[in-house]
């Protein structure tokens, strides 16, 4: 694998800091924004983010996607109101290093389908869980900005911190 366990631990892990950074702007103005009718809220977007890792990397180190572990966690999802689900967003760091943790060099080379698509269980970490936290995230930001937020930049979305621009020459 390209990546060592601990860095892709390190990886997932840095993901939930910067949503966790990113979900405390959340305020009664952004929480029930959506861009469109059809597109999730800002707190649906939240309460999908629960799930969306920890059912993926629990499928993917047992080799198949387990549906009823997943509507069971979006049924609790819908249950949680935002700080419920920053809390459990926040968990995903400790569910990450436990899970992963786990798994050895030869379960992260190890092939599986996952949605039609044949690859190293790394792989599909990689491209699933982490792609997915930084696609979510960025959408997150995108919202925070259309209701206001305009004080965030880029340092909020890929730092995870408060920070101004840096000035560039």
């Amino acid at each position: 694998m390209a990546l060592t366990k601990q860095e892709l631990i390190d990886m997932l892990q840095n993901e939930v800091r910067i949503l966790v950074h990113l979900a405390g702007k959340v305020d009664d103005k952004a929480l029930n924004y959506r861009p469109t009718e059809k597109q999730r809220s800002t707190l649906e977007l939240l309460r999908y983010l629960t799930i969306m890792g920890p059912n993926l990397v629990r499928g993917i180190k047992a080799g198949s996607f387990d549906m009823e572990a997943w509507g069971k966690a979006e049924t609790h999802s819908k249950t949680l109101d935002l700080k419920g689900a920053i809390a459990a967003i926040e968990q995903e760091s400790a569910d990450y290093a436990n899970v992963l943790g786990g798994m050895s060099e030869a379960d992260f080379a190890a092939t599986m389908d996952m949605f039609g698509t044949v690859k190293s269980k790394g792989s599909h970490i990689v491209y699933l869980v982490a792609g997915g936290h930084a696609a979510y995230r960025t959408q997150l930001f995108c919202y925070l900005k259309s209701t206001g937020h305009d004080g965030l930049n880029t340092m909020n979305l890929w730092g995870g911190m408060d920070a101004p621009m840096q000035a560039t020459s």
